[in-house]
C-alpha cells in the first residue's frame, strides 16, 4: 500500500520546501525551493556551518552583497547533487521594488550557478511578485532565465505573471489561511473552512483552473501549507512545495489520495479573462486587502532574515 507521499507523486510533482539536505535525501522531491528564511534556519545547524565557512574562506575580499549570493548558489549547488529536478534561489528581498537590480543580481546568481557547471535549466531564480519583480522576471525569461515568482496571494498577481511568461508562480495557501483566521478572529470556524474550503486551497485552485482553461503554460506550485489537508486538497496542482514536517506526515500515513486539480475540470471553471496591465495590476493588488498586507509582511519577513544573514556572514568574516 503506497503511503500519501507516494500517492501524490501521481498527479503532482513534490518539492522540497527546506534547504536541508537530509530531508530531500530521505523524501526524494523532484525539485527544492530555497529563500533568505530557510538557508538562515539551515546554516544555524553546526552540520552545515562548514558550508558558510568556505564560502567566506574562499570568497574572503567578496562584498557582503556577494558572499550572500555566494551561500544561496553553495547551497544550491549541494541540493542539485541529491534531486533530480530544479532548485529555486531567491534575489535579496530587499530589491522587491527595484527592476534593475533585480535584474543585475539574477544574472549574477545563474552566472555564479554556471561557473560552477550547473546549466541554467536547473536553476528558477525566485522574485517576489511585486509589479517591479515581475518585470524583472519578463526581462529574465526572455534572457533564457527561468523564473520563480513567490509571494503571490491573488490572481491579479498570477495573471501579471503569466504575462511576462514566468516559469513558475507559487501562490501561497498558508499564508492566505493565516490572513482569514486572523480576520475571523472568534468566528472562525475551522471545520467549514478546511479542505477544498480552506480560502488558501481556493485561491490556488482559481489560479490553476484559470491557467488551464486558457492553456497558459506557467506552472503552478502551491507553497507554504499549513496543514496536510491543505495539500490533499490540491493533488493535481503542478507543484507542491512541502515543508519536512509535512512530508514525513504524508509519508507516515496510508491514507487514499484522489485527484482534485486537472485540466479537463479546470475547462469547466472558466472565468472572465483579467487585465495585466499596470494600472489594473496595482488597483486589483490594491483592493484585496489579504493579498496587499500578506505580500507587504512577507517582504519584510524575507528582509529580516536576509540582514541576519548578512550579520552571520559578517561575524563570520570577522572570526
Amino acid at each position: 500500500m503506497p503511503n500519501q507521499l507516494e500517492s501524490l507523486r501521481q498527479y503532482t510533482t513534490v518539492v522540497a520546501d527546506t534547504g536541508d539536505f537530509d530531508v530531500m535525501r530521505e523524501h526524494r522531491p523532484t525539485d527544492a525551493t530555497t529563500n533568505p528564511s530557510l538557508i538562515l534556519k539551515a546554516v544555524r545547524k553546526e552540520r552545515y556551518r562548514p558550508l558558510l565557512d568556505k564560502v567566506v574562506k574562499d570568497h574572503a575580499g567578496a562584498h557582503l552583497t556577494e558572499l550572500a549570493d555566494h551561500l544561496l548558489v553553495a547551497f544550491g549547488q549541494e541540493i542539485l547533487r541529491i534531486i533530480p529536478g530544479r532548485v529555486s534561489t531567491e534575489v535579496d528581498a530587499r530589491l522587491s521594488f527595484d527592476t534593475t537590480k533585480t535584474i543585475e543580481r539574477a544574472r549574477g546568481i545563474i552566472g555564479l550557478y554556471e561557473a560552477a557547471g550547473i546549466e541554467r535549466e536547473r536553476v528558477l531564480i525566485k522574485i517576489a511578485s511585486t509589479w517591479e519583480g515581475i518585470q524583472a522576471a519578463r526581462v529574465l525569461q526572455a534572457e533564457g532565465v527561468s523564473c520563480n515568482l513567490t509571494l503571490l496571494f491573488c490572481l491579479p498577481q498570477a495573471v501579471a505573471c503569466a504575462d511576462a511568461n514566468v516559469k513558475l508562480i507559487s501562490p501561497f495557501v498558508g499564508r492566505i489561511y493565516d490572513w482569514y483566521k486572523k480576520s475571523a478572529a472568534d468566528k472562525w470556524d475551522e471545520q467549514a473552512n478546511t479542505g477544498v474550503n480552506d480560502p488558501g486551497v481556493q485561491s490556488v485552485t482559481a489560479i490553476y483552473n484559470y491557467f488551464k482553461a486558457r492553456s497558459i503554460k506557467t506552472e503552478v506550485m502551491g507553497a507554504s501549507f499549513r496543514n496536510v489537508g491543505q495539500i490533499i486538497a490540491l493533488a493535481g496542482c503542478d507543484l507542491l512545495t512541502i515543508s519536512p514536517e509535512l512530508l514525513q506526515t504524508l509519508s507516515a500515513s496510508e491514507a487514499p489520495i484522489t485527484r482534485q486539480l486537472s485540466p479537463e475540470s479546470a475547462q469547466k471553471n472558466a472565468t472572465e479573462t483579467l487585465p495585466c496591465d499596470e494600472i489594473s495590476f496595482r488597483y486589483l493588488l490594491n483592493d484585496s486587502a489579504m493579498a496587499t498586507e500578506k505580500l507587504a509582511e512577507g517582504i519584510r519577513v524575507f528582509v529580516a532574515d536576509a540582514v541576519q544573514l548578512d550579520q552571520l556572514l559578517e561575524q563570520a568574516k570577522a572570526g
